[in-house]
């Protein structure tokens, strides 16, 4: 059922200047930065209540919500609320990694709401699991496309952004990615606004004039990280640093503990410049003490740049309305090309597990779905082709799992994804050393790699890779 909000809301489709915005959608790239959301229009959004703002959606609609830290969390659990109390049915939510309870995934909403997951987050592994959500295997770069191209046309879009300024202007705050071309293509927006949301620099920006309806909160962001790093994190961190890291290299790094452990070990580096999807909080002191300068990078120079975040607060005062750090639009971020213009461009990514022929399974563990294909291939491939010839592309993962399950395996589980090729693959790292496969045959790959397996797990190891190449792995 309709409410009187829902009907006083006019689709920004429906007005002419977002009749232009729709026509000239399809022409964006990552050379012509889109500013449609940008233009000021002559509107006013409708500020109302959780409550109210979210019964624009209907049975059968297509909604967007924003992800990481800037999860529209308010916003979700009002619409699952809505649509439980509304008898609604078959609405799409469609989302990279969202934080939060995802109550819309919930087995009682079944029937109510489906899922859609570019980027898998553990919220929704379940569901996904279970048959209830679906998972979309896809480059980070290429998740704008599917917006662009009128492969998922939003007829609502839920995001989270900073308090607009004294000019009408909000910012995407912590997440930026695909988030301009989902509302450059979507009907109608409706915006949390969080007194808490960092104010960021970049392609962040949106006017509020293009909010059909906004809601008013004062909530703390969902946090990650700043938990203790194991002495295996740190042995990682250490090797990377030590070995791999070289003076003015521009890092991508995700959150976790061996970025985190990597960036422990980086504090008498100089000259570092970031170009990443997203960085820890680890950054925030390496910026402090004078290690990130990015006087090195070619573009962005004298930048950090970064897509979308999520770490603990003293990260998000960090990004706070600082214009140190760009926020850019995923396609550009994570356009290969782009990345291997950086200086000794190097790329730490981490695996599930890796096969003796250096093939790495990063989104499933066999079967069952686990995250997704991220960003990955984009910086592991863009390292590897650095202008320069200095990149590095790192796959960086503990040589056991918490149940002393070997990492390195002689071939991956039944039904586990390559998302990484054995082809793409230069550095993999363990707490026992570095193996370098670019250019090794197939019995040297396995040599490398039983070497940095975990000790208990090499024999074992030495055995499969006979059984499967026909000879014994050698290091010539």
């Amino acid at each position: 059922m309709m409410s009187s909000l829902a009907l006083r809301i006019t689709p920004r489709f429906g007005k002419p200047a977002a009749i232009g915005l729709a026509n000239s959608s399809a022409t964006n790239s990552f050379y012509t930065y889109s500013n449609q959301i940008s233009q000021p229009l002559e509107r006013k959004p409708n500020y109302t209540t959780a409550e109210e703002a979210v019964k624009v959606v209907k049975s059968g609609d297509v909604v967007f919500a924003q992800g990481a830290a800037a999860t529209p969390i308010h916003l979700l659990d009002a619409l699952t609320k809505h649509g439980k109390e509304n008898n609604l049915r078959d609405i799409t939510v469609v989302h990279m990694h969202t934080e939060g309870p995802a109550s819309y995934c919930a087995p009682e909403c079944k029937d109510i709401f489906r899922s859609k997951s570019l980027f898998m987050g553990g919220n929704v592994r379940a569901a996904v699991a279970d048959g209830r959500g679906d998972a979309v295997p896809i480059f980070l770069h290429e998740i704008p496309l599917l917006f662009r191209r009128k492969l998922i046309q939003p007829d609502v879009a839920f995001v989270s952004v900073s308090p607009p300024d004294s000019h009408g202007y909000a910012t995407l705050g912590t997440s930026v990615d695909c988030v301009r071309a989902a509302l450059e293509n979507s009907k109608v927006i409706v915006a949390q606004v969080n007194k808490q949301m960092p104010r960021t620099f970049g392609d962040s920006i949106i006017h509020e004039s293009h909010f059909d309806a906004a809601v008013n909160i004062d909530i703390p962001l969902p946090e990650h990280g700043g938990k203790g790093i194991s002495e295996v994190e740190n042995k990682i961190g250490k090797l990377i640093a030590e070995n791999l890291v070289e003076d003015g290299a521009t890092l991508q790094m995700g959150i976790g503990n061996i970025p985190d452990a990597v960036l422990n070990a980086l504090h008498n580096h100089k000259d570092l410049g970031i170009h990443s999807e997203m960085f820890a909080g680890g950054i925030v002191d390496l910026v402090k003490k004078g290690c990130v300068t990015n006087d090195k990078k070619v573009y962005h120079r004298g930048r950090i740049v970064g897509s979308f975040l999520i770490g603990t607060k003293k990260l998000y005062d960090f990004v706070d309305n600082n214009p140190f750090i760009e926020m850019l639009e995923i396609n550009y971020v994570n356009n290969v090309g782009i990345i291997a213009r950086n200086p000794k461009m190097t790329a730490i990514n981490s695996a599930i597990e890796v096969d003796l022929t250096g093939q790495v399974c990063a989104d499933s563990i066999g079967t069952r779905m686990y995250s997704g294909f991220g960003g990955q291939v984009d910086f592991i491939r863009g390292a590897a082709e650095g202008f320069d010839g200095k990149g590095k592309p790192i796959i960086a993962l503990p040589s056991v799992t918490n149940k002393g399950q070997s990492k390195i395996v002689p071939t991956l589980k039944t039904g586990a994804g390559v998302v990484t090729s054995r082809a793409h693959v230069h550095y993999v790292v363990t707490e026992h050393g570095i193996a370098n496969l670019f250019g090794k045959s197939l019995r040297q790959r396995a040599h490398e790699l039983i070497q940095i397996a975990h000790p208990d797990h090499r024999e074992a190891l030495e055995k499969a890779a006979f059984e499967r190449l026909k000879a014994m792995p050698t290091p010539n």
